[in-house]
């Protein structure tokens, strides 16, 4: 069976084809737009379905009770009891109902991919992480984060030749990019320890910086950041530390976020035209944790699959199902509730707290 980027390649023919088929008008209505579309990267956070077109990939939850509050109860493979943040963050920026389809989607159902691609594309893959081949032994194969760029510049090259290079461009540079992933790298790092955190924290920095060069490289400006989440206060961590939040997993987080916020100012100072929004997303969840606002009664364990002893069964049919999910502030080990998603995505969008979201919020960068 072929492997994604195999489908990906086999799939340019087909796309260069159906470039030349758009009407006039749809043309003109790309080009007119006042902000190009929407371009999502990232990890489980934000996947709306990558995952199900891996093959290899351990890190599928098209099952239920996954997306059990998504419309017709559906399993889409969103990390989620229903929307997570890719759909609640575009929805409020406004022009979607919910996150643009998965790249790989788009290739396994392309009747109206030319059209498809002039509305945005979400790559984001659960797994991924900034260094290619984090967690491969336990996730299996996953679209990193270099790989979803790759299909990226795929994307980018078909929306120059299908508007001509000059409307084209401008369409990509008013496009919003919204990318957040890290959370398996410091995971990695945590339970591997394979150099000093020093060292560590300058690598995926760095890494980091060429992905968000190699996208400025190919025409994104502005640039939607989230920064990694308190993973040592979610379920799974919380099991493993006696109840309460491991504090060496969330004072890596604490150490990368300093150096994220210098490496975007370096850029935007830097790199013509660079804009950014960056979400601290460490703040807005222990603000959450520490004083939860009305609605959120539980903010420490799962809704799916929580074990009342540990807190580490898999969420699935058959095991535990909390009866209000909008109550938690988890789903399941790892991720957010559809109610915590929306609650961020409001943050995010609106906020004007510089301690949440930095140094502008991402309706202000839609805009910008």
């Amino acid at each position: 069976m072929a492997t994604p980027l195999t489908i990906q390649k086999t799939m340019l023919l087909k796309i260069c084809l159906l470039l030349f088929s758009v009407t006039t008008i749809a043309t003109k209505d790309a080009a007119s737009e006042t902000v190009g579309p929407i371009f999502i990267f990232g990890d489980s956070i934000l996947d709306v379905g990558t995952n199900n077109y891996v093959k290899n990939c351990k890190a599928q939850v098209n099952r239920p009770y996954y997306g059990v509050d998504y419309p017709h109860s559906i399993a889409t493979g969103r990390f989620s009891n229903g929307l997570n943040p890719a759909d609640t963050i575009v929805a409020l920026l406004g022009g979607y109902e919910e996150s643009p389809p998965p790249f790989l989607a788009l290739l396994a159902h392309s009747s109206n991919l030319t059209r498809d691609l002039l509305h945005g594309v979400n790559f984001a893959s659960g797994g991924a992480a900034l260094v290619k081949g984090i967690g491969k032994q336990v996730l299996g194969d996953v679209i990193s984060l270099e790989e979803q760029i790759q299909q990226f510049a795929t994307v980018q090259g078909n929306i120059t030749t299908l508007l001509g290079e000059s409307k084209g461009q401008l369409l990509i540079q008013g496009s919003m990019y919204i990318i957040c992933v890290g959370s398996n790298d410091i995971m990695n790092y945590v339970f591997t320890h394979p150099t000093t955190l020093e060292v560590f924290i300058a690598n995926i920095t760095a890494i980091y910086a060429i992905h968000l060069k190699n996208l400025y490289d190919l025409g994104a400006r502005k640039f939607g950041l989230m920064s990694i989440p308190p993973i040592g206060c979610c379920p799974i961590a919380r099991a493993f530390s006696g109840g309460e939040c491991a504090k060496e997993l969330n004072d890596v987080v604490s150490a990368f976020y300093t150096p994220l916020e210098s490496l975007l100012k370096n850029l935007s100072s830097t790199l013509e035209g660079f804009k950014y929004s960056l979400g601290n997303s460490y703040n807005m969840s222990m603000s959450v944790i520490e004083n939860p606002p009305p609605g959120f009664k539980d903010v420490k364990t799962a809704c799916c699959g929580n074990n009342p002893l540990a807190g580490i069964d898999d969420c699935k049919a058959q095991r535990y199902l909390c009866p209000k999910r909008d109550d938690h502030l988890f789903w399941d080990a790892f991720h957010p509730s559809e109610a915590a998603s929306k609650l961020a995505a409001r943050v995010l969008v609106f906020g004007e707290d510089p301690d949440f979201v930095t140094p502008i919020n991402f309706s202000t960068l839609r805009k910008a």
